[in-house]
């Protein structure tokens, strides 16, 4: 039996989910057209689910590595080869994780410099439609080597506009702040963090396109995953009532949405009724949410 879920990545087989295919089909349009952009979106906010349905949702034609630097030893950020080596070994991984063919080709010990991881992924991707997908990416966006990192994707990036070579067809960068905001970030750090004395004031990734694409749930949306709750309960809710007072009440925050359909299912008896709605909202309000405290305090840091 499935259920709501408000912790980590959602599952179709195990969880009640919104249907957010023209959300992942807007996204795969902008893969396709060779964007390189930033999904950055409030904490709990579907980032990741969305990243891993439209790894799933990709054409065969696309080659997917999509990971992240969270949890990855600091020694991958203290020089230029460690970075080159970790990347690769984050690559190499991904495939293997998955069964998948390709992960030798990411192996090489060669690569130790920036110069050389140029001429790695010129090779790697040439005539290969790769999309790259970094998760949880401000866990590393003030790190200098990181930047650096970016800063040769950037390089790579236009160089492939000239025609002059290869790169990733597509990358997207996953977190809550927005990426093209480093130069502030590299600024306020200090320049004790950049070599030589330099000020860099230009964003590595001053490249990427808009991100448009509106994460929050509609009442048609929310719809869809109390109509697949309904096929199971038939509690004898009104779809349509219930879906735009959800909405009213959590503005589509994908947590608020899921977390106040979990309280009715769970704690309030299966209450699919606009009083059980309120009684559910009253509950999340009084709530210990580690949510709302990074909310409020992000509100009142300004």
């Amino acid at each position: 039996m499935r259920e709501f879920n408000v912790t980590g990545i959602c599952i179709p087989c195990e969880h009640y989910m919104v249907d957010v295919s023209d959300k992942v089909n807007q996204i795969i349009a902008m893969v396709e057209k060779g964007r390189y952009f930033t999904i950055n979106r409030a904490r709990q906010y579907g980032k990741t689910t969305t990243l891993s349905l439209l790894e799933k949702s990709l054409p065969k034609e696309y080659t997917v590595i999509k990971t992240s630097f969270e949890g990855i030893d600091d020694k991958v950020f203290e020089t230029p080869q460690g970075f080159c080596q970790g990347l690769l070994r984050i690559c190499s991984k991904y495939f293997n994780e998955r069964n998948l063919p390709g992960s030798e080709v990411w192996v090489d010990s060669s690569v130790i410099t920036f110069d050389m991881l140029d001429a790695f992924l010129s090779k790697v991707c040439k005539n290969e439609k790769i999309v790259l997908m970094i998760d949880e990416v401000d866990k590393t966006s003030n790190n200098l080597i990181f930047l650096k990192f970016l800063g040769l994707l950037r390089d790579k990036f236009l160089k492939k506009k000239d025609g002059l070579g290869a790169t990733f067809h597509s990358v997207i960068l996953c977190g809550v702040y927005d990426i093209k905001n480093l130069k502030m970030k590299m600024v306020q750090a200090g320049t004790h963090q950049l070599q030589d004395g330099e000020k860099r004031l230009n964003s590595p990734w001053n490249i990427a396109a808009d991100f448009k694409v509106d994460m929050s749930f509609s009442a048609t949306e929310i719809a869809t995953m109390l109509n697949e709750y309904e096929k199971e309960h038939k509690t004898g809710m009104d779809i349509e009532a219930i879906s735009k007072g959800v909405r009213t009440y959590t503005n589509g925050y994908p947590y608020l949405v899921s977390r106040l359909c979990q309280m009715i299912d769970e704690d309030l008896n299966k209450d699919w009724t606009l009083k059980g709605l309120q009684e559910a909202t009253k509950l999340i309000l009084v709530e210990q949410s580690t949510l709302f405290d990074d909310l409020i305090a992000k509100r009142l840091l300004g």
